[in-house]
């Protein structure tokens, strides 16, 4: 059979109307920075995806485009005004590789970040896990951060485009999580002041030609809207019922999640064992994040968790093409692995 994809955590195929965009886009080759015409429409372009990123994210603030959500939190975390104080412990390698001797903030058994009062300086807390999908309370977090005299900088990379923004002073996000292109994402600022510019490109917080194409179909694939998340809802509700009815465990179940992501465990079956058997009958699913899952080391996130069986975890993501058969297929490939 063709292959059924259930990663779409990991990257999301790129929609219609942003395939389009970034076509246009192309045909739109002047340097937006260059003072000549051709230039000069380049940059009026360049501007109104801007801001139609704004619009559809409902981000009053402003946004530097980036390369991805990777390159955006290491600018928020490199270019902060703020010194980073704190991560929490289930963050992902895009941020923990920066987080040199900061504190870890403690989750709870769900992934839920214990944090009851903050000091002053920044702190990088996801707002999606890309693992299990549990959503972490911002709102309370950003909270406790500002009033130590902090600045919370929120990884949206697998929330945005999907719910809405938390209340957040920096956020990440990435297009190819949401149907736009790899290669394209921004960090939105809250306030110029909390950055410290360095020159060059995005009124000098980064350098290097801007990515026109990648612009506008990031904004393409926000304005596609949310309505598949209804179905992704239900189809990941079925999925919970059958991977429990099967004798699996589904992580983190009692926490608010994003429709999209789930972590499930088969018991006495390891994570790579499972990835191989669900490869060779045509799935493609993961374990732990795709940054992570040729490792065999057990998953930073379910060890921060305190998950007993963490090696027996693997992730399915859904997106906006996934069907009620491309899930009853799974369950019924996921009993025969696990009887």
């Amino acid at each position: 059979m063709s292959a059924i994809y259930l990663d779409h955590a990991a990257t999301t195929p790129l929609l219609p109307a942003a395939r389009e965009a970034m076509l246009e886009g192309f045909a739109r080759w002047a340097n937006p920075s260059s003072p000549h015409a051709p230039g000069r429409a380049a940059r009026a372009a360049l501007e109104e995806a801007r801001a139609r990123v704004k619009a559809a994210l409902g981000w009053r603030g402003e946004v530097i485009f980036t390369s991805g959500a990777s390159e955006a939190l290491a600018l928020a975390i490199t270019r902060s005004a703020a010194p980073l104080a704190a991560v929490s412990a289930v963050e992902h390698e895009a941020v923990l590789r920066w987080a040199g001797d900061a504190l870890r903030l403690a989750v709870d058994s769900a992934g839920r970040v214990l944090l009851d009062a903050a000091l002053g300086g920044l702190f990088a807390v996801q707002h999606v896990n890309n693992e299990t999908g549990l959503i972490q309370p911002l709102d309370e977090i950003a909270t406790a951060v500002r009033e130590g005299g902090g600045v919370l900088l929120a990884d949206c990379a697998q929330s945005a485009g999907k719910i809405a923004l938390p209340d957040a002073d920096l956020i990440a996000i990435s297009a190819h999580k949401f149907g736009g292109p790899i290669g394209t994402g921004a960090l939105l600022v809250r306030d110029w002041a909390l950055l410290r510019p360095t020159g060059g490109q995005e009124r000098g917080y980064r350098g290097g030609t801007e990515n026109l194409p990648g612009a506008v179909a990031m904004a393409a694939a926000l304005e596609a809207g949310r309505d598949w998340l209804v179905m992704a809802a239900r189809l990941r509700a079925a999925l919970d019922a059958g991977i429990i009815a099967a004798g699996g465990e589904v992580v983190a179940a009692e926490a608010s999640r994003l429709a999209t992501i789930a972590g499930y465990r088969m018991p006495g079956r390891s994570a790579n064992a499972q990835l191989i058997r669900f490869d060779g009958m045509g799935f493609a699913v993961s374990a732990g994040s795709a940054c992570s899952s040729g490792s065999l080391k057990a998953s930073p996130v379910l060890t921060a968790m305190g998950h007993p069986h963490a090696g027996e975890v693997i992730r399915v993501s859904i997106g906006r093409e996934t069907t009620q058969y491309e899930i009853d297929a799974f369950l019924a490939a996921w009993r025969e692995i696990g009887g």
